[in-house]
């Protein structure tokens, strides 16, 4: 850690590639066809060889373990962390957005901004809403929720004893909800600046004690036989509302027809909001690959100019909203929870800690949500810590 940048295109000798060749890894997309489809347009590449490497599991600890052993690809799809650019890890891409720049909404170029300069060219935009089944909520004279004690409540009353009210997630909402949460209570990760903790609040631990709420109702589904991230619990009638990616959305309607609706997750009270997370990988440029202008080249070529790759894989395979503004106006749903759900990110997006938010602080959140959830831990004492952990990382990145 901690080690300087590389010259633009040199050859480090530090597992880099082939002269002539370049290397580029995604994670595991869960449709069918993105594997398939990034390999042919790597082979349509004019500009020399790439290489495509697929990455099931934890992608994002094997990127930084890449990283810091100095063997990461020369193009690699990420989350830009602030922690990359200070060790002189990725290059800026700013030049390649030239032109452009406007047709990126500002908050999906927030995602891959580091101190004022772009670490990452957006591929696709994704996020992440509440499903309800509308069969079931009527058959209980159930309203959606508005609330989160409706979603409390709509939990327990939707259960019965072949299907329970709510899920998310085989860990009861502690790697999905933490966002949500706070965004419920007003409050976020970190101040605007990134400078400060977000949730040094008292209403911080009333937010996240409703974990603790949602496990006691009775109503919340674990051990499903997929987690949050697939759609199957909801389709299969496990549970009459699931918290799940919107790519999932046209695998549900397949299933479901019209009998159900998205909402996004409620607010706590009146001082708080409805929200939605955004996220987007982006094409991130090693800054120790072998040919760093060679690397930056392709990234144009895919990610700027060929808009029909863009289009495809944001559309095709999964629903996923294409990172520029033009490409989702062409592929965006007119009606329907597609639609529904592309208004979220318009009108409830926020940032899932943003690249100053360290992978530290939130293994120090996460481990204070599971012990509330899941251990009956006292939310106040637990989120107290979190801000402990979140103030130390804050103060080693800004002194």
């Amino acid at each position: 850690m901690g080690l300087g940048a590389a010259s633009c295109g040199s050859n480090t000798g530090r597992g880099g590639s082939a002269p002539g060749s370049l290397r580029q890894w995604y994670h595991a997309y869960g449709e069918d066809g993105v594997h398939e489809a990034v390999r042919r347009y790597a082979a349509e590449y004019p500009g020399g060889e790439v290489s495509v490497q697929w990455n099931p599991g934890d992608y994002d600890s094997k990127i930084v373990t890449a990283l810091q052993g100095g063997s990461a690809p020369d193009v690699f799809e990420a989350q830009v962390k602030l922690d990359w650019v200070r060790q002189g890890q990725v290059v800026p891409l700013d030049d390649l957005v030239t032109g452009v720049r406007g047709d990126f909404p500002a908050r999906v170029l927030e995602t891959a901004t580091v101190e004022g300069r772009l670490y990452a060219v957006p591929q696709a935009v994704d996020t992440q809403v509440l499903c309800y089944r509308r069969s079931r909520l009527a058959e209980a004279g159930v309203r959606p929720p508005g609330t989160v004690d409706e979603l409390v409540d709509a939990t327990a009353r939707l259960s019965s004893p072949t299907s329970k009210g709510l899920f998310v997630g085989n860990d009861g909402g502690v790697g999905v909800l933490a966002g949500p949460l706070l965004w419920s209570a007003g409050l976020d990760y970190l101040s605007p600046d990134g400078r400060r903790t977000g949730f040094d609040d008292p209403r911080a631990a009333r937010a996240f004690g409703k974990l603790a709420e949602l496990g006691a109702s009775g109503g919340l589904l674990l051990g499903a036989p997929a987690d949050w991230s697939d759609p199957s619990a909801f389709t299969s009638g496990l549970a009459a509302m699931q918290w799940t990616g919107s790519w999932n959305l046209p695998k549900i309607a397949a299933a479901l027809g019209d009998d159900f609706g998205v909402l996004p997750f409620p607010p706590l009270d009146e001082r708080g909001a409805p929200s939605v997370p955004v996220g987007a990988y982006g094409a991130t440029v090693h800054a120790r690959g072998a040919d760093v202008a060679a690397a930056k080249d392709f990234v144009r070529w895919l990610w700027i100019e060929r808009t029909d790759h863009q289009l495809e894989f944001a559309t095709a395979f999964g629903f996923h909203v294409p990172a520029r503004t033009s490409l989702a106006e062409r592929a965006g749903p007119r009606s329907g929870p597609a639609a529904e759900a592309v208004r979220f990110t318009r009108e409830h997006a926020h940032l899932v800690g943003g690249p100053m938010w360290t992978s530290a602080a939130n293994s120090a959140l996460s481990d204070a949500l599971f012990r509330i959830a899941r251990q009956d831990a006292d939310p106040e004492a637990e989120t107290r810590e979190a801000v402990a952990a979140s103030d130390a990382e804050l103060k080693r990145l800004h002194g």
